[in-house]
């Protein structure tokens, strides 16, 4: 099991990225959120198999089609079980 902490930069907002990581990390049978932040970024918690959360970290990498994702700071976390599913969050 893994858990990932991510921050992703570039142009993410108003194109579909939280709704498409979302669909992403349920195909994929994560648990966790997202959500977008006020600077621009949006930001994720992912929990579950390591190899399914790397999948994960892969597409955040590239994001949906209209994305242009031009950073991405990742940080593991402790596994803490938490979630039921992956959800999309209000706004900070």
């Amino acid at each position: 099991m893994k858990r990932v902490h991510v921050l992703v930069a570039g142009r993410v907002q108003g194109v579909w990225y939280r709704a498409s990581a979302a669909r992403k990390a349920s195909e994929l049978g994560l648990t966790g959120w997202v959500r977008n932040l006020p600077d621009g970024r949006v930001e994720l918690v992912a929990e579950g198999d390591a190899e399914s959360v790397d999948a994960l970290l892969a597409w955040c990498r590239r994001g949906p089609p209209l994305a242009r994702v031009t950073g991405l700071d990742v940080r593991e976390m402790a596994v803490t079980g938490e979630f039921t599913e992956f959800a999309v969050l209000r706004d900070v």
